[in-house]
């Protein structure tokens, strides 16, 4: 994600919350639908590549405003920035223990 210049980089890890249907999710967003389109493409192959998973399930290419990529224990979801501002998915799971990601690390 980083490497296409993905913005505000969040892990919430779920495992501890007994409703959730996967054990984290991913976040980012960016600020065009190209970009939110080359991170999606970056991010599927970088996960075949280094952790031979392929994608179970994937949805909102079309649109590229908020593509959600389905691992299985991993679900990604790519945001244009005012559409992740607008749902604010990481209020919804604000009990999930939650790192932020840089390039700095």
């Amino acid at each position: 994600m980083l490497e296409k210049k993905a913005s505000n980089v969040v892990c919430l890890d779920l495992r501890k919350i007994g409703t959730a249907i996967t054990d984290y999710f991913i976040v980012c967003n960016a600020d065009s639908t190209t970009q939110v389109s080359a991170i999606c493409e970056n991010v599927e192959e970088k996960m075949y590549e280094l952790c031979g998973r392929k994608l179970l399930r994937g949805q909102g290419r079309g649109n590229a405003l908020w593509i959600i990529l389905d691992y299985s224990n991993i679900v990604v979801h790519i945001f244009k920035s005012e559409y992740r501002d607008f749902y604010r998915l990481e209020d919804l799971w604000a009990d999930a223990q939650r790192v932020e990601i840089d390039d700095k690390e």
